[in-house]
């Protein structure tokens, strides 16, 4: 499904360069859910600008089903850590904006079918200053998915979230996700969140970002998983890794 061989990026003049990733190589299965963690400023942000086709300015071979990456032929969904919402557009034309880009049909039985698994189909009319942070999460989800996106990325999207209210999310995009399946990168800080939600584990190094490894996920759709050894020694291990990294 996406298949990324030696991508490095720099940033900067030639004379005065900054290497952001370093050598990234990976092979991401269509349906999978991929958590990536890491530092700050290790380049996990970087490389989703890549794989949404953003950043175009790489070293390397990135393709999306043997294709190089390109938004304009390829459905990929983009949820940002800042909701990205347009302020002046209610929550209707936010959902639709990003279909009525792609020129793709809404279709109405799917529009209603997302927002009330979301909780926000009474929220229409309303603008995003007049919603919660958790509000506003589920307009980007919903807008995202009703991209039928073929790829969906999310970068850190519940960290600006209570406690609660992220523990919510996390469970509602299970929900959605085991409805459709979609190819997942998800962006996090956190190695609880990483556990409970990857199907793989990626753990980047400080910057330059290099990937340390890759880790099948035991934890992985498992009941009350906090109450299983493999959930301790995974977490135990990925932070060990971090720590050295």
């Amino acid at each position: 499904m996406i298949d990324i061989k030696d991508l490095s990026v720099h940033y900067g003049s030639q004379d005065n360069s900054v290497l952001a990733l370093d050598q990234i190589n990976i092979n991401i299965g269509k349906g999978e859910i991929f958590t990536f963690i890491g530092p700050s400023g290790c380049g996990k942000s970087t490389f989703l600008y890549v794989l949404s086709g953003i950043l175009r300015d790489y070293e390397g071979t990135v393709l999306i089903d043997g294709r190089p990456v390109d938004p304009k032929q390829q459905r990929i969904g983009l949820i940002l850590q800042n909701y990205g919402l347009l302020p002046w557009k209610n929550v209707r034309q936010n959902i639709v904006l990003g279909v009525k880009i792609k020129g793709q049909p809404r279709e109405e039985e799917y529009f209603d079918y997302i927002l009330k698994q979301l909780g926000i189909d009474q929220l229409l009319d309303r603008y995003p200053k007049e919603l919660s942070g958790g509000q506003q999460q589920r307009v980007a989800i919903a807008r995202a998915f009703l991209l039928k996106p073929d790829i969906l990325l999310m970068d850190e999207p519940f960290s600006a979230l209570d406690a609660i209210s992220r523990e919510e999310m996390q469970e509602l995009f299970l929900k959605i996700w085991q409805d459709h399946h979609v190819t997942t990168v998800f962006i996090t800080h956190s190695v609880d969140e990483a556990l409970y939600l990857g199907s793989k584990i990626v753990v980047f190094s400080s910057s330059p970002g290099r990937i340390l490894g890759i880790y099948e996920n035991p934890c992985f759709q498992r009941d009350n998983l906090r109450y299983h050894d493999e959930y301790y020694q995974m977490s135990k291990q990925l932070r060990n890794l971090l720590d050295k990294g």
